[in-house]
């Protein structure tokens, strides 16, 4: 009788924290239907097309320079530009944010994911969207396993390793392509090399390299520019914090609000990353369909029912959470998290 009535009080409690969600999804709904289309998209698409059609053109004219400070410039523009196309534009298109009908949003994820990210956009599918996120936490599924390399010491892991992702990116998007028709292996591969070879002729045609040696080295560092952040923010969001069993989660509130982490508004990662990434991370996983835009709107409302429901809405520092996993990074890192029991959860 006594596992009875914990059985129930337990089943009591999960039904409460869904119905908590569906209250705070029609929340967010009012927010979203009450906002503009220049809120709702219009914003990251502008920041988006900006990138392509001021941020790139000046970023490649200054390398034209042969003064050095200026030629510099031109490299952390170009820096910017891969990262806010990369990772800010794979992003919201692998979340269908880009578009409104079936057609366009597949072409915005081949177009950011395969071009532009030389990543595949199925294998993006695969991680992000049927894993990562239905997942979040879940040992084995959605803990962020894929950032986890513990053969690797922790300066080589946090310091170094992220700068070969330009390199490790599309080696890796073709071996999860494996099982996959030939067709699409070859439609990726190609899709790959045409952004590549973009890149590379732009660097050649526009800027003036004279050296093919100096236009690869000068891709190179453009596209590593932002790796470090990259890989640090992956793993600070949400390793180091609970993690639950495939068959022992909670209730998807209570899952978000203990397994996601927001890191400080930052002006650079914010535009660049987007906010959904940096600032608004609980916000994303608990709302995916929302652009970055529209996470940042409904952040207060979202903390402020967390709050009011006594749930955590967890925050940290960049520096902080650097710190945390350089000193535990045996813990964290190569040793396997164990399963956390929260409140109420068994």
């Amino acid at each position: 009788m006594g596992d009875d009535r914990g059985m129930t009080t337990i089943a009591r409690s999960r039904e409460d924290e869904e119905e908590s969600m569906k209250e705070l999804k029609r929340k967010v709904e009012a927010v979203l239907k009450a906002s503009s289309w220049w809120e709702r998209t219009g914003l990251d698409c502008a920041t988006l097309a900006a990138a392509f059609a001021i941020c790139l053109p000046a970023g490649l004219l200054l390398l034209r320079s042969s003064d050095w400070p200026r030629w510099l410039c031109g490299l952390l523009l170009m820096g910017v530009v891969h990262a806010i196309v990369t990772v800010k534009g794979a992003h919201l298109s692998s979340h269908g944010a880009l578009g409104h009908s079936l057609a366009a949003k597949r072409f915005w994820a081949i177009f950011f994911i395969e071009v532009c990210s030389s990543f595949s956009a199925r294998a993006a599918q695969r991680a992000h969207i049927n894993l990562h996120h239905p997942h979040t936490n879940v040992i084995g599924l959605g803990d962020s396993s894929t950032w986890k390399l513990p053969r690797l010491p922790r300066l080589v892991y946090l310091f170094l390793a992220p700068l070969t992702l330009p390199i490790v990116t599309p080696v890796a998007a073709l071996a999860q392509l494996g099982d996959t028709s030939a067709a699409l292996l070859l439609r990726t591969l190609a899709l790959i090399l045409l952004g590549v070879a973009s890149h590379f002729w732009l660097l050649m045609a526009v800027s003036g390299f004279q050296s093919p040696l100096g236009a690869a080295l000068c891709m190179l560092a453009t596209r590593s520019m932002f790796s470090l952040p990259f890989v640090h923010v992956n793993i600070f969001q949400h390793i180091g914090l609970p993690m639950f069993g495939e068959n022992g989660r909670p209730a998807r509130l209570l899952q978000m609000s203990h397994g996601v982490l927001n890191l400080p508004r930052n002006i650079l990662l914010d535009w660049t990353f987007g906010h959904s990434l940096i600032s608004c991370h609980v916000e994303h996983h608990l709302f995916p369909f929302l652009s970055d835009n529209m996470c940042l709107k409904v952040k207060p409302l979202v903390s402020r029912y967390l709050a009011d429901h006594n749930l955590p809405y967890q925050e940290d520092g960049y520096l902080s959470r650097l710190g945390l996993f350089f000193h535990k990074y045996q813990e964290l890192m190569v040793a396997a998290p164990p399963i956390t029991r929260l409140a109420g959860i068994q």
